[in-house]
């Protein structure tokens, strides 16, 4: 009988041998236990490190899921109501004609202010108070609700500070506290620790990269641009950035969203109840016109949602995010919680086809659907 694991494995190092990928990592639950846990290639090429289970990986807009999480816990507890202005909670975010954009705006990439605040640059991004000042001065660049434009950075500041001003913790903190302490996580965060920063691996981007950025109006100047070179660096690992700099492996990835794929509780530790996973995971409305952007992936309240092209294309009921070539997901609906991790950055057309590969072996191995 062969070995799922294995399996895996070795199309893990055929990856990286083909010239493909650098540095790979895979974690998969299965009915609450970890299933698949391997990885291949290189942490850093300067230095010839390779890639093992403990290895950190930027997470990208992965991060956008964690932070939904981190919502969705505080909604379950009474304290948030998604269609409550942000302005309920924050009340300077008002400014510039934000008074009526809501939680459910903010989840969903409705909220109108997509664009960078004014003087953006890597200090701002480094420095929480200053950049969640900046935006909430942001006027929104259409009516809040009538359009959707990726945020691909102010989720992360406008749900963020939402948690710091509902419990009074920094969603840093909130994060460890309430969801990595609870379900034995050991490896997630919003801003690495001094001790975690050594284990990241080194991105690299492919030569494609920054033309890609370009043609979705990602300036010359933004730290975005050259985003190995930005989130290789030493403040930016450490900063919190809950839209695109979560610090995670693998194995704390799919631990998160195992929880999520067990209808809200892991080893007999609940965090959700799981009428809220069902909230959460329900597609949101959305009308073509209502799109603005050259792709798009359906949403629930905060997650992606799978039964699209790409890795989840099998998995209807799938809820999670992708992050530049890399994906975090569950399926309640088969108790499957998947993570799969890299440092070689892409945004070609072919940016997930290394996820889609590793995520159809893991699941031939595993005998879903």
């Amino acid at each position: 009988m062969t070995d799922p694991n294995n399996n895996v494995r070795s199309v893990l190092e055929s990856l990286v041998h083909d010239g493909g990928e650098i540095g790979v990592q895979v974690a998969a639950y299965l009915d609450g236990k970890l299933v698949i846990d391997a990885w291949a290639g290189l942490a850093d090429e300067a230095s010839q490190s390779p890639v093992d289970g403990g290895t950190l990986f930027t997470a990208f807009s992965i991060s956008k899921g964690i932070t939904a999480t981190c919502i969705h816990i505080l909604a379950d507890r009474g304290l948030i109501d998604y269609d409550a202005p942000i302005a309920h909670y924050w009340p300077e975010f008002a400014a510039g004609g934000k008074a009526r954009v809501t939680i459910r705006h903010a989840l969903t990439h409705r909220a109108g202010i997509p664009q960078d605040p004014p003087g953006f640059d890597i200090s701002m991004m480094c420095d929480w108070d200053a950049v969640c000042q900046a935006v909430s001065d942001l006027e929104p660049l259409w009516e809040p609700g009538t359009r959707i434009h990726y945020h691909a950075l102010t989720y992360g500041w406008m749900l963020g500070e939402v948690v710091r001003r509902v419990d009074g913790r920094s969603i840093q903190r909130f994060l460890q506290e309430e969801v990595c302490q609870s379900l034995g996580i050991t490896d997630l965060y919003f801003g690495a620790p001094p001790g975690a920063v050594r284990r990241i691996a080194t991105l690299r981007n492919t030569p494609g990269l920054a033309e890609s950025l370009s043609r979705i109006g990602i300036p010359l100047n933004h730290p975005l641009r050259d985003s190995a070179a930005t989130f290789n660096r030493q403040d930016v690992r450490r900063a919190t950035i809950p839209g695109a700099g979560a610090i995670v492996n693998a194995r704390s990835l799919a631990r998160h969203y195992a929880m999520l794929a067990g209808g809200g509780a892991l080893e007999g530790v609940r965090l959700l109840s799981p009428e809220r996973i069902a909230i959460a995971g329900a597609p949101q409305p959305e009308e073509p016109d209502m799109i603005d952007l050259r792709w798009w992936t359906g949403h629930g309240l905060g997650y992606t949602l799978g039964g699209g092209p790409g890795p989840r294309k099998r998995l209807p009921h799938a809820m999670g995010y992708e992050g530049v070539g890399t994906i975090g997901f569950a399926d309640p609906s088969c108790g499957f919680a998947f993570a799969f991790q890299k440092n070689l950055l892409d945004m070609s057309s072919s940016e997930m086809d290394s996820a889609t590969l590793v995520t159809e072996v893991t699941m031939e191995a595993l005998g879903i659907v």
